[in-house]
């Protein structure tokens, strides 16, 4: 059953003080973010104006229904990229009819939301790795690097997929714009320096405001540089999206890739500030946020929205502590809206491109797959494999990818766990050593750990670890240990393979015993009838107790927890 909604977590309890500092920290983060929502906006393939609907009643829904007190939900690159892969080849970008579709995407969205907060499903977040995270964000990342380059250059490149755009732009280099060209390097040049050295700094708002003003002055457009031109102003309408039934089989698949990034990626960022000032994360009551907020941007015109890490980054950098700062955050769109939307006009679109360009050479964390490659090359490869899936198949693709590694990677420990035998080493001491047929822990007896729980998919592996060990053991093997310290649970595929081992090693005159039985794996055996056929005092709690049953005591105290 569903708990009962609860208004302004992200927000209660507040004080004057904390009020004023958080209001304050969202002007802040409005003066950082505006140019990010423009980009996020062009990545989306929608009208500049609707990257700051999605600051507007988004941002007020979550603070209303979300739990985090820290998590800006707006405009986010990755889910704009996942919808608008598959919407370019709907409708024309920037078209209403795009428009429309986008909004359509934003209300699936919602309502999967809605449906996971129903079912209480916070916990799907866990099933999408930080590796294969990272390896998709790094192919979004490159992705809309490569997306950007056409107007970077001033080039009207003619390709949709990734190859093909840099194919494209490789083979138009003599056609390149000099005057754009040289505009958006120098802005990137800017943009990195101050990335690295300037952080706190809005630069990318100044850099917006220069470029604006000195468009306006010197006529760029005469010039050859492209202008975004006229910008509706003014607050969005409310409007319905189109629910026509065959765009919403077409769409669901797309608003499904954003449910799973909006998931992953929310809760994550959400846990770490979470994790950092000591609070308690409702996811579920994040996911309700999320759905209000998306349906939110679907009924005022704008695209899905995201719980979004780097502006979660920037707002705590600004000193906001609570979804109060989001709400001065919203003031400040609000104005931009009514009275200063006339300027935008005049915006370059390399200028635009080259703020995209920097969010998103920015998702690939170089740092983070370094240490992969060093640390776990397995993982480095899952992470590799989702970028590469993100580049050359799609974005769609490329998040099932990432959960499906994400998942094998877990079978597969469970598959093949790592299992050990208790073995005397040089000085006669017992001590835990990997899996060595032809050896026991003492005369007559073996004592073995598994390090798994045990199901259908590592029953024979763990079956035929036991009898090898058993048939190759030195003559007069009397007792086999389980150390079962790992092992929770056991399907019915593990309990009739558990039986017909136990029947087995009971026919060649070696009892089979079980030591570290937790609550779990009796009841599991009880539920299985196999502590109908193994006696119970064979299946002990503690290992001490079981190599006592045996008559041989250990050599070595710290064999293992007891």
């Amino acid at each position: 059953m569903a708990s009962p909604v609860k208004l302004l977590q992200g927000i209660r309890p507040i004080t004057h003080k904390g009020a004023l500092r958080d209001a304050l920290a969202g002007v802040s983060l409005a003066a950082m973010d505006i140019p990010q929502l423009l980009g996020y906006a062009r990545i989306a393939g929608m009208p500049a104006v609707t990257g700051l609907y999605t600051a507007l009643l988004p941002l007020l829904a979550f603070a209303f229904f979300g739990a985090s007190r820290h998590l800006v939900v707006a405009a986010d690159s990755a889910t704009a990229t996942i919808f608008s892969s598959q919407l370019s080849g709907m409708a024309s970008l920037g078209s209403p009819e795009y428009v429309s579709l986008a909004g359509t995407v934003a209300l699936l969205t919602a309502v999967l939301l809605l449906i996971a907060r129903l079912l209480r499903l916070g916990f799907l977040a866990d099933f999408l790795s930080r590796t294969a995270l990272t390896g998709f964000l790094a192919g979004v990342g490159v992705q809309v690097a490569l997306a950007m380059s056409g107007d970077l250059l001033g080039l009207a490149v003619d390709a949709r997929t990734s190859v093909g755009k840099l194919l494209y732009v490789l083979g138009h280099l003599p056609q390149v714009h000099v005057l754009t060209a040289t505009l958006a390097l120098s802005l990137l040049l800017v943009l990195f320096a101050a990335r690295r050295w300037a952080p706190r700094l809005p630069v990318p708002l100044l850099v917006l405001v220069g470029c604006i003003a000195a468009s306006a002055l010197f006529d760029f457009a005469g010039k050859g540089i492209q202008v975004l031109g006229p910008v509706a102003g003014g607050l969005p309408s409310l409007t319905l999206p189109r629910l026509g039934w065959q765009d919403i089989v077409a769409l669901l698949p797309t608003a499904g890739a954003c449910f799973v990034m909006i998931i992953a990626q929310s809760s994550a960022a959400s846990r770490v500030y979470a994790d950092r000032h000591h609070e308690h994360d409702d996811q579920n009551a994040n996911i309700l946020g999320l759905s209000t907020a998306n349906a939110a941007a679907a009924f005022s015109g704008a695209f899905v929205v995201n719980g979004s890490p780097t502006q979660t980054a920037m707002a705590e950098q600004a000193g906001a502590r609570s979804q109060f700062a989001q709400l001065g955050f919203v003031l400040v769109v609000a104005l931009v809206l009514l009275f200063l939307c006339q300027w935008l006009q005049y915006l370059p679109h390399c200028v635009l491109a080259a703020v995209v360009f920097a969010i998103a050479i920015g998702l690939v964390d170089v740092k983070t797959l370094r240490a992969m490659r060093q640390e776990s090359p397995m993982e480095f490869r899952m992470a590799l494999a989702t970028t590469l899936t993100v580049l050359l198949v799609g974005v769609e693709q490329g998040i099932l990818l990432a959960m499906a590694l994400s998942l094998l990677h877990h079978v597969r420990h469970s598959y093949r766990p790592h299992t050990l035998m208790l073995a005397p080493d040089a000085g006669g001491r017992w001590q835990p050593l990997a899996v060595q047929p032809g050896r026991e822990t003492a005369p007559g007896l073996i004592v073995f750990r598994f390090g798994a729980d045990l199901f259908y998919a590592n029953d024979t592996f763990f079956a035929s670890q036991v009898a090898q060990l058993a048939s190759q053991a030195p003559a007069g093997l009397r007792w086999f240990v389980v150390d079962a310290g790992a092992i929770t649970s056991l399907d019915y595929s593990a309990a009739r393979t558990l039986l017909e081992l136990y029947r087995n090693l009971s026919q060649q005159g070696v009892q089979l015993l079980f030591g570290r039985v937790n609550s779990y794996l009796r009841a599991d055996m009880a539920r299985h009838a196999i502590d109908q056929v193994v006696e119970s005092r064979y299946l002990l709690p503690t290992l001490h107790e079981a190599l006592a049953l045996t008559g041989v005591a250990p050599q070595e105290e710290s064999t293992g927890p007891r």
